[in-house]
């Protein structure tokens, strides 16, 4: 339900009945170019809650953090999980910004360059002087866009606060795209990219060959990596074993992604892939690795 939700505040009121205008914002590969089109459907749930609230910024990297830095935009979605991404707009030049709301959700892609889908936004409440721009996905809210018009350092309409939702509360279409690898829980339902992830190693850094699956973040993280070519050699804690066999005690955590399973020991030292070809051992990768 949207507005309980965003470092716990609730929030309480009635819709507003909004111009609903949808706004397709196409790219490729984060270049845009915005167009205001038809009128799309209403939320079967409008947010009624505040489109400003005070700000406050937390000098960590935290879920309190992401959530208060969120500010109204926060209030306004309704993720299954934890808010993913959130913040207050920065400083622009004249010319940067709008001369309309349409023009200041283009400039927060121009500037911002966020990692969200790019097109299927509508107006969900405009308060004159303030416009909320929402993405929704099964009719519930994903990514939320508040601009504002002539702020402080911020000539003409452009992004005051945004949040989004976990990308894997994207449609699959876009995080494919993107290069996300989306795993599924033992029911099929897709897991957050903060619970678990994967990808294919840098071509920058030459590790192409090999693929990194990450557990877990912040302090939690663990990072583990396959790597048949030795790619990584020196940057593991253990060697890479391409023909393993599943320890006694390790379990299934119902993790999968295609044909891959995840399973786990009580000391999380190594990561157990199960496929139908085998097993392999993919070791945890040393704190601080990365290359030049």
């Amino acid at each position: 339900m949207r507005g309980i939700k965003a470092g716990g505040l609730a929030v309480a009121g009635i819709a507003t009945v909004a111009t609903l205008v949808t706004v397709l914002v196409e790219s490729e590969k984060g270049h845009t170019d915005g167009g205001l089109l038809d009128g799309g459907p209403a939320s079967t749930t409008p947010y009624g809650g505040p489109l400003r609230v005070p700000h406050k910024e937390y000098d960590e990297d935290s879920q309190r953090a992401t959530e208060a830095e969120s500010g109204a935009a926060g209030l306004a979605l309704e993720c299954e999980g934890d808010i993913h991404s959130g913040g207050f707009g920065g400083n622009w030049s004249k010319g940067d910004g709008g001369s309309t709301p349409a023009e200041g959700l283009k400039a927060y892609f121009d500037i911002e360059q966020p990692n969200v889908p790019r097109s299927g936004y509508r107006v969900e409440r405009d308060d004159g002087d303030r416009v909320l721009f929402s993405y929704d996905v099964g009719g519930e809210t994903k990514v939320a866009v508040i601009v504002a018009k002539d702020q402080p350092n911020r000539p003409g309409w452009g992004p005051e606060t945004t949040a989004s939702c976990d990308p894997a509360e994207f449609p699959e279409s876009f995080t494919d795209d993107q290069g996300y690898e989306v795993w599924t829980d033992a029911r099929g339902r897709r897991l957050p990219v903060t619970t678990i992830s994967s990808s294919q190693g840098s071509e920058h850094c030459d590790w192409q060959s090999a693929h990194f699956l990450e557990l877990g973040h912040g302090a939690k993280r663990v990072l583990y990596a396959r790597d048949p070519e030795g790619v990584l050699s020196g940057l593991l804690t253990a060697p890479y074993d391409g023909d393993a066999a599943l320890p006694d005690g390790a379990r299934d955590t119902g993790y999968r992604h295609g044909e891959r399973e995840l399973w786990l020991t009580a000391g999380k030292k190594k990561a157990y892939v199960r496929t139908p070809d085998g097993v392999e051992a993919w070791p945890a990768v040393k704190k601080g690795m990365g290359c030049d």
